[in-house]
């Protein structure tokens, strides 16, 4: 399957079942995740892979009561570096490490879904919150939660999209 037809395939999945996700899956991810691109390369993203199902139940209670959450047999927590500001000042925290998590996020979902696997990603809960429940150092921001794990259920149909004129414009 192309890139292209994995992303047009590719659904927000709320439903998983409990089958565990092998090894190989997770270092293809942990991978896709290393390869992204990034600002001047400083890689300024930190991924927590949480298998616990007290944190995972935690982290739904962080995340709005989303339930979902803790029914995917691995969740993954997408943080930002601080650090990067050392560089690229306010607009390596407010933009540039930003860009860098979500490549890796977008990586990540691709090869899930190359390998059968479902993710979400939720980006509606206490960052606070997230971060004491992890741990996290001072450095690090959480900026989304993604549950992964096999599709419990398909999800029907493709989302509806904006039509093409009104996404890109030509320019010259």
């Amino acid at each position: 399957m192309s890139i292209l037809e994995l992303m047009i395939k590719r659904r927000s999945i709320r439903s998983f079942s409990k089958k565990m996700i092998p090894e190989q899956d997770l270092e293809a991810m942990i991978e896709a995740i290393r390869w992204a691109p990034s600002a001047g390369n400083l890689q300024s993203r930190k991924f927590f892979f949480i298998r616990n199902q007290q944190k995972k139940e935690e982290l739904v209670a962080a995340a709005l009561g989303q339930s979902f959450i803790a029914q995917a047999p691995m969740v993954i927590v997408a943080c930002l570096d601080r650090r990067i500001s050392m560089r690229y000042g306010d607009r390596g925290i407010n933009l540039y490490a930003i860009q860098d998590v979500a490549a890796g996020i977008m990586n990540l979902m691709l090869v899930a879904q190359e390998r059968g696997l479902g993710t979400c990603w939720v980006g509606a809960f206490n960052e606070f919150e997230v971060h004491e429940i992890l741990d996290m150092p001072d450095f690090l921001r959480p900026v989304a939660i993604i549950p992964v794990g096999y599709p419990a259920r398909m999800v029907e149909g493709a989302p509806k999209r904006m039509p093409r004129e009104e996404t890109v414009v030509f320019v010259g």
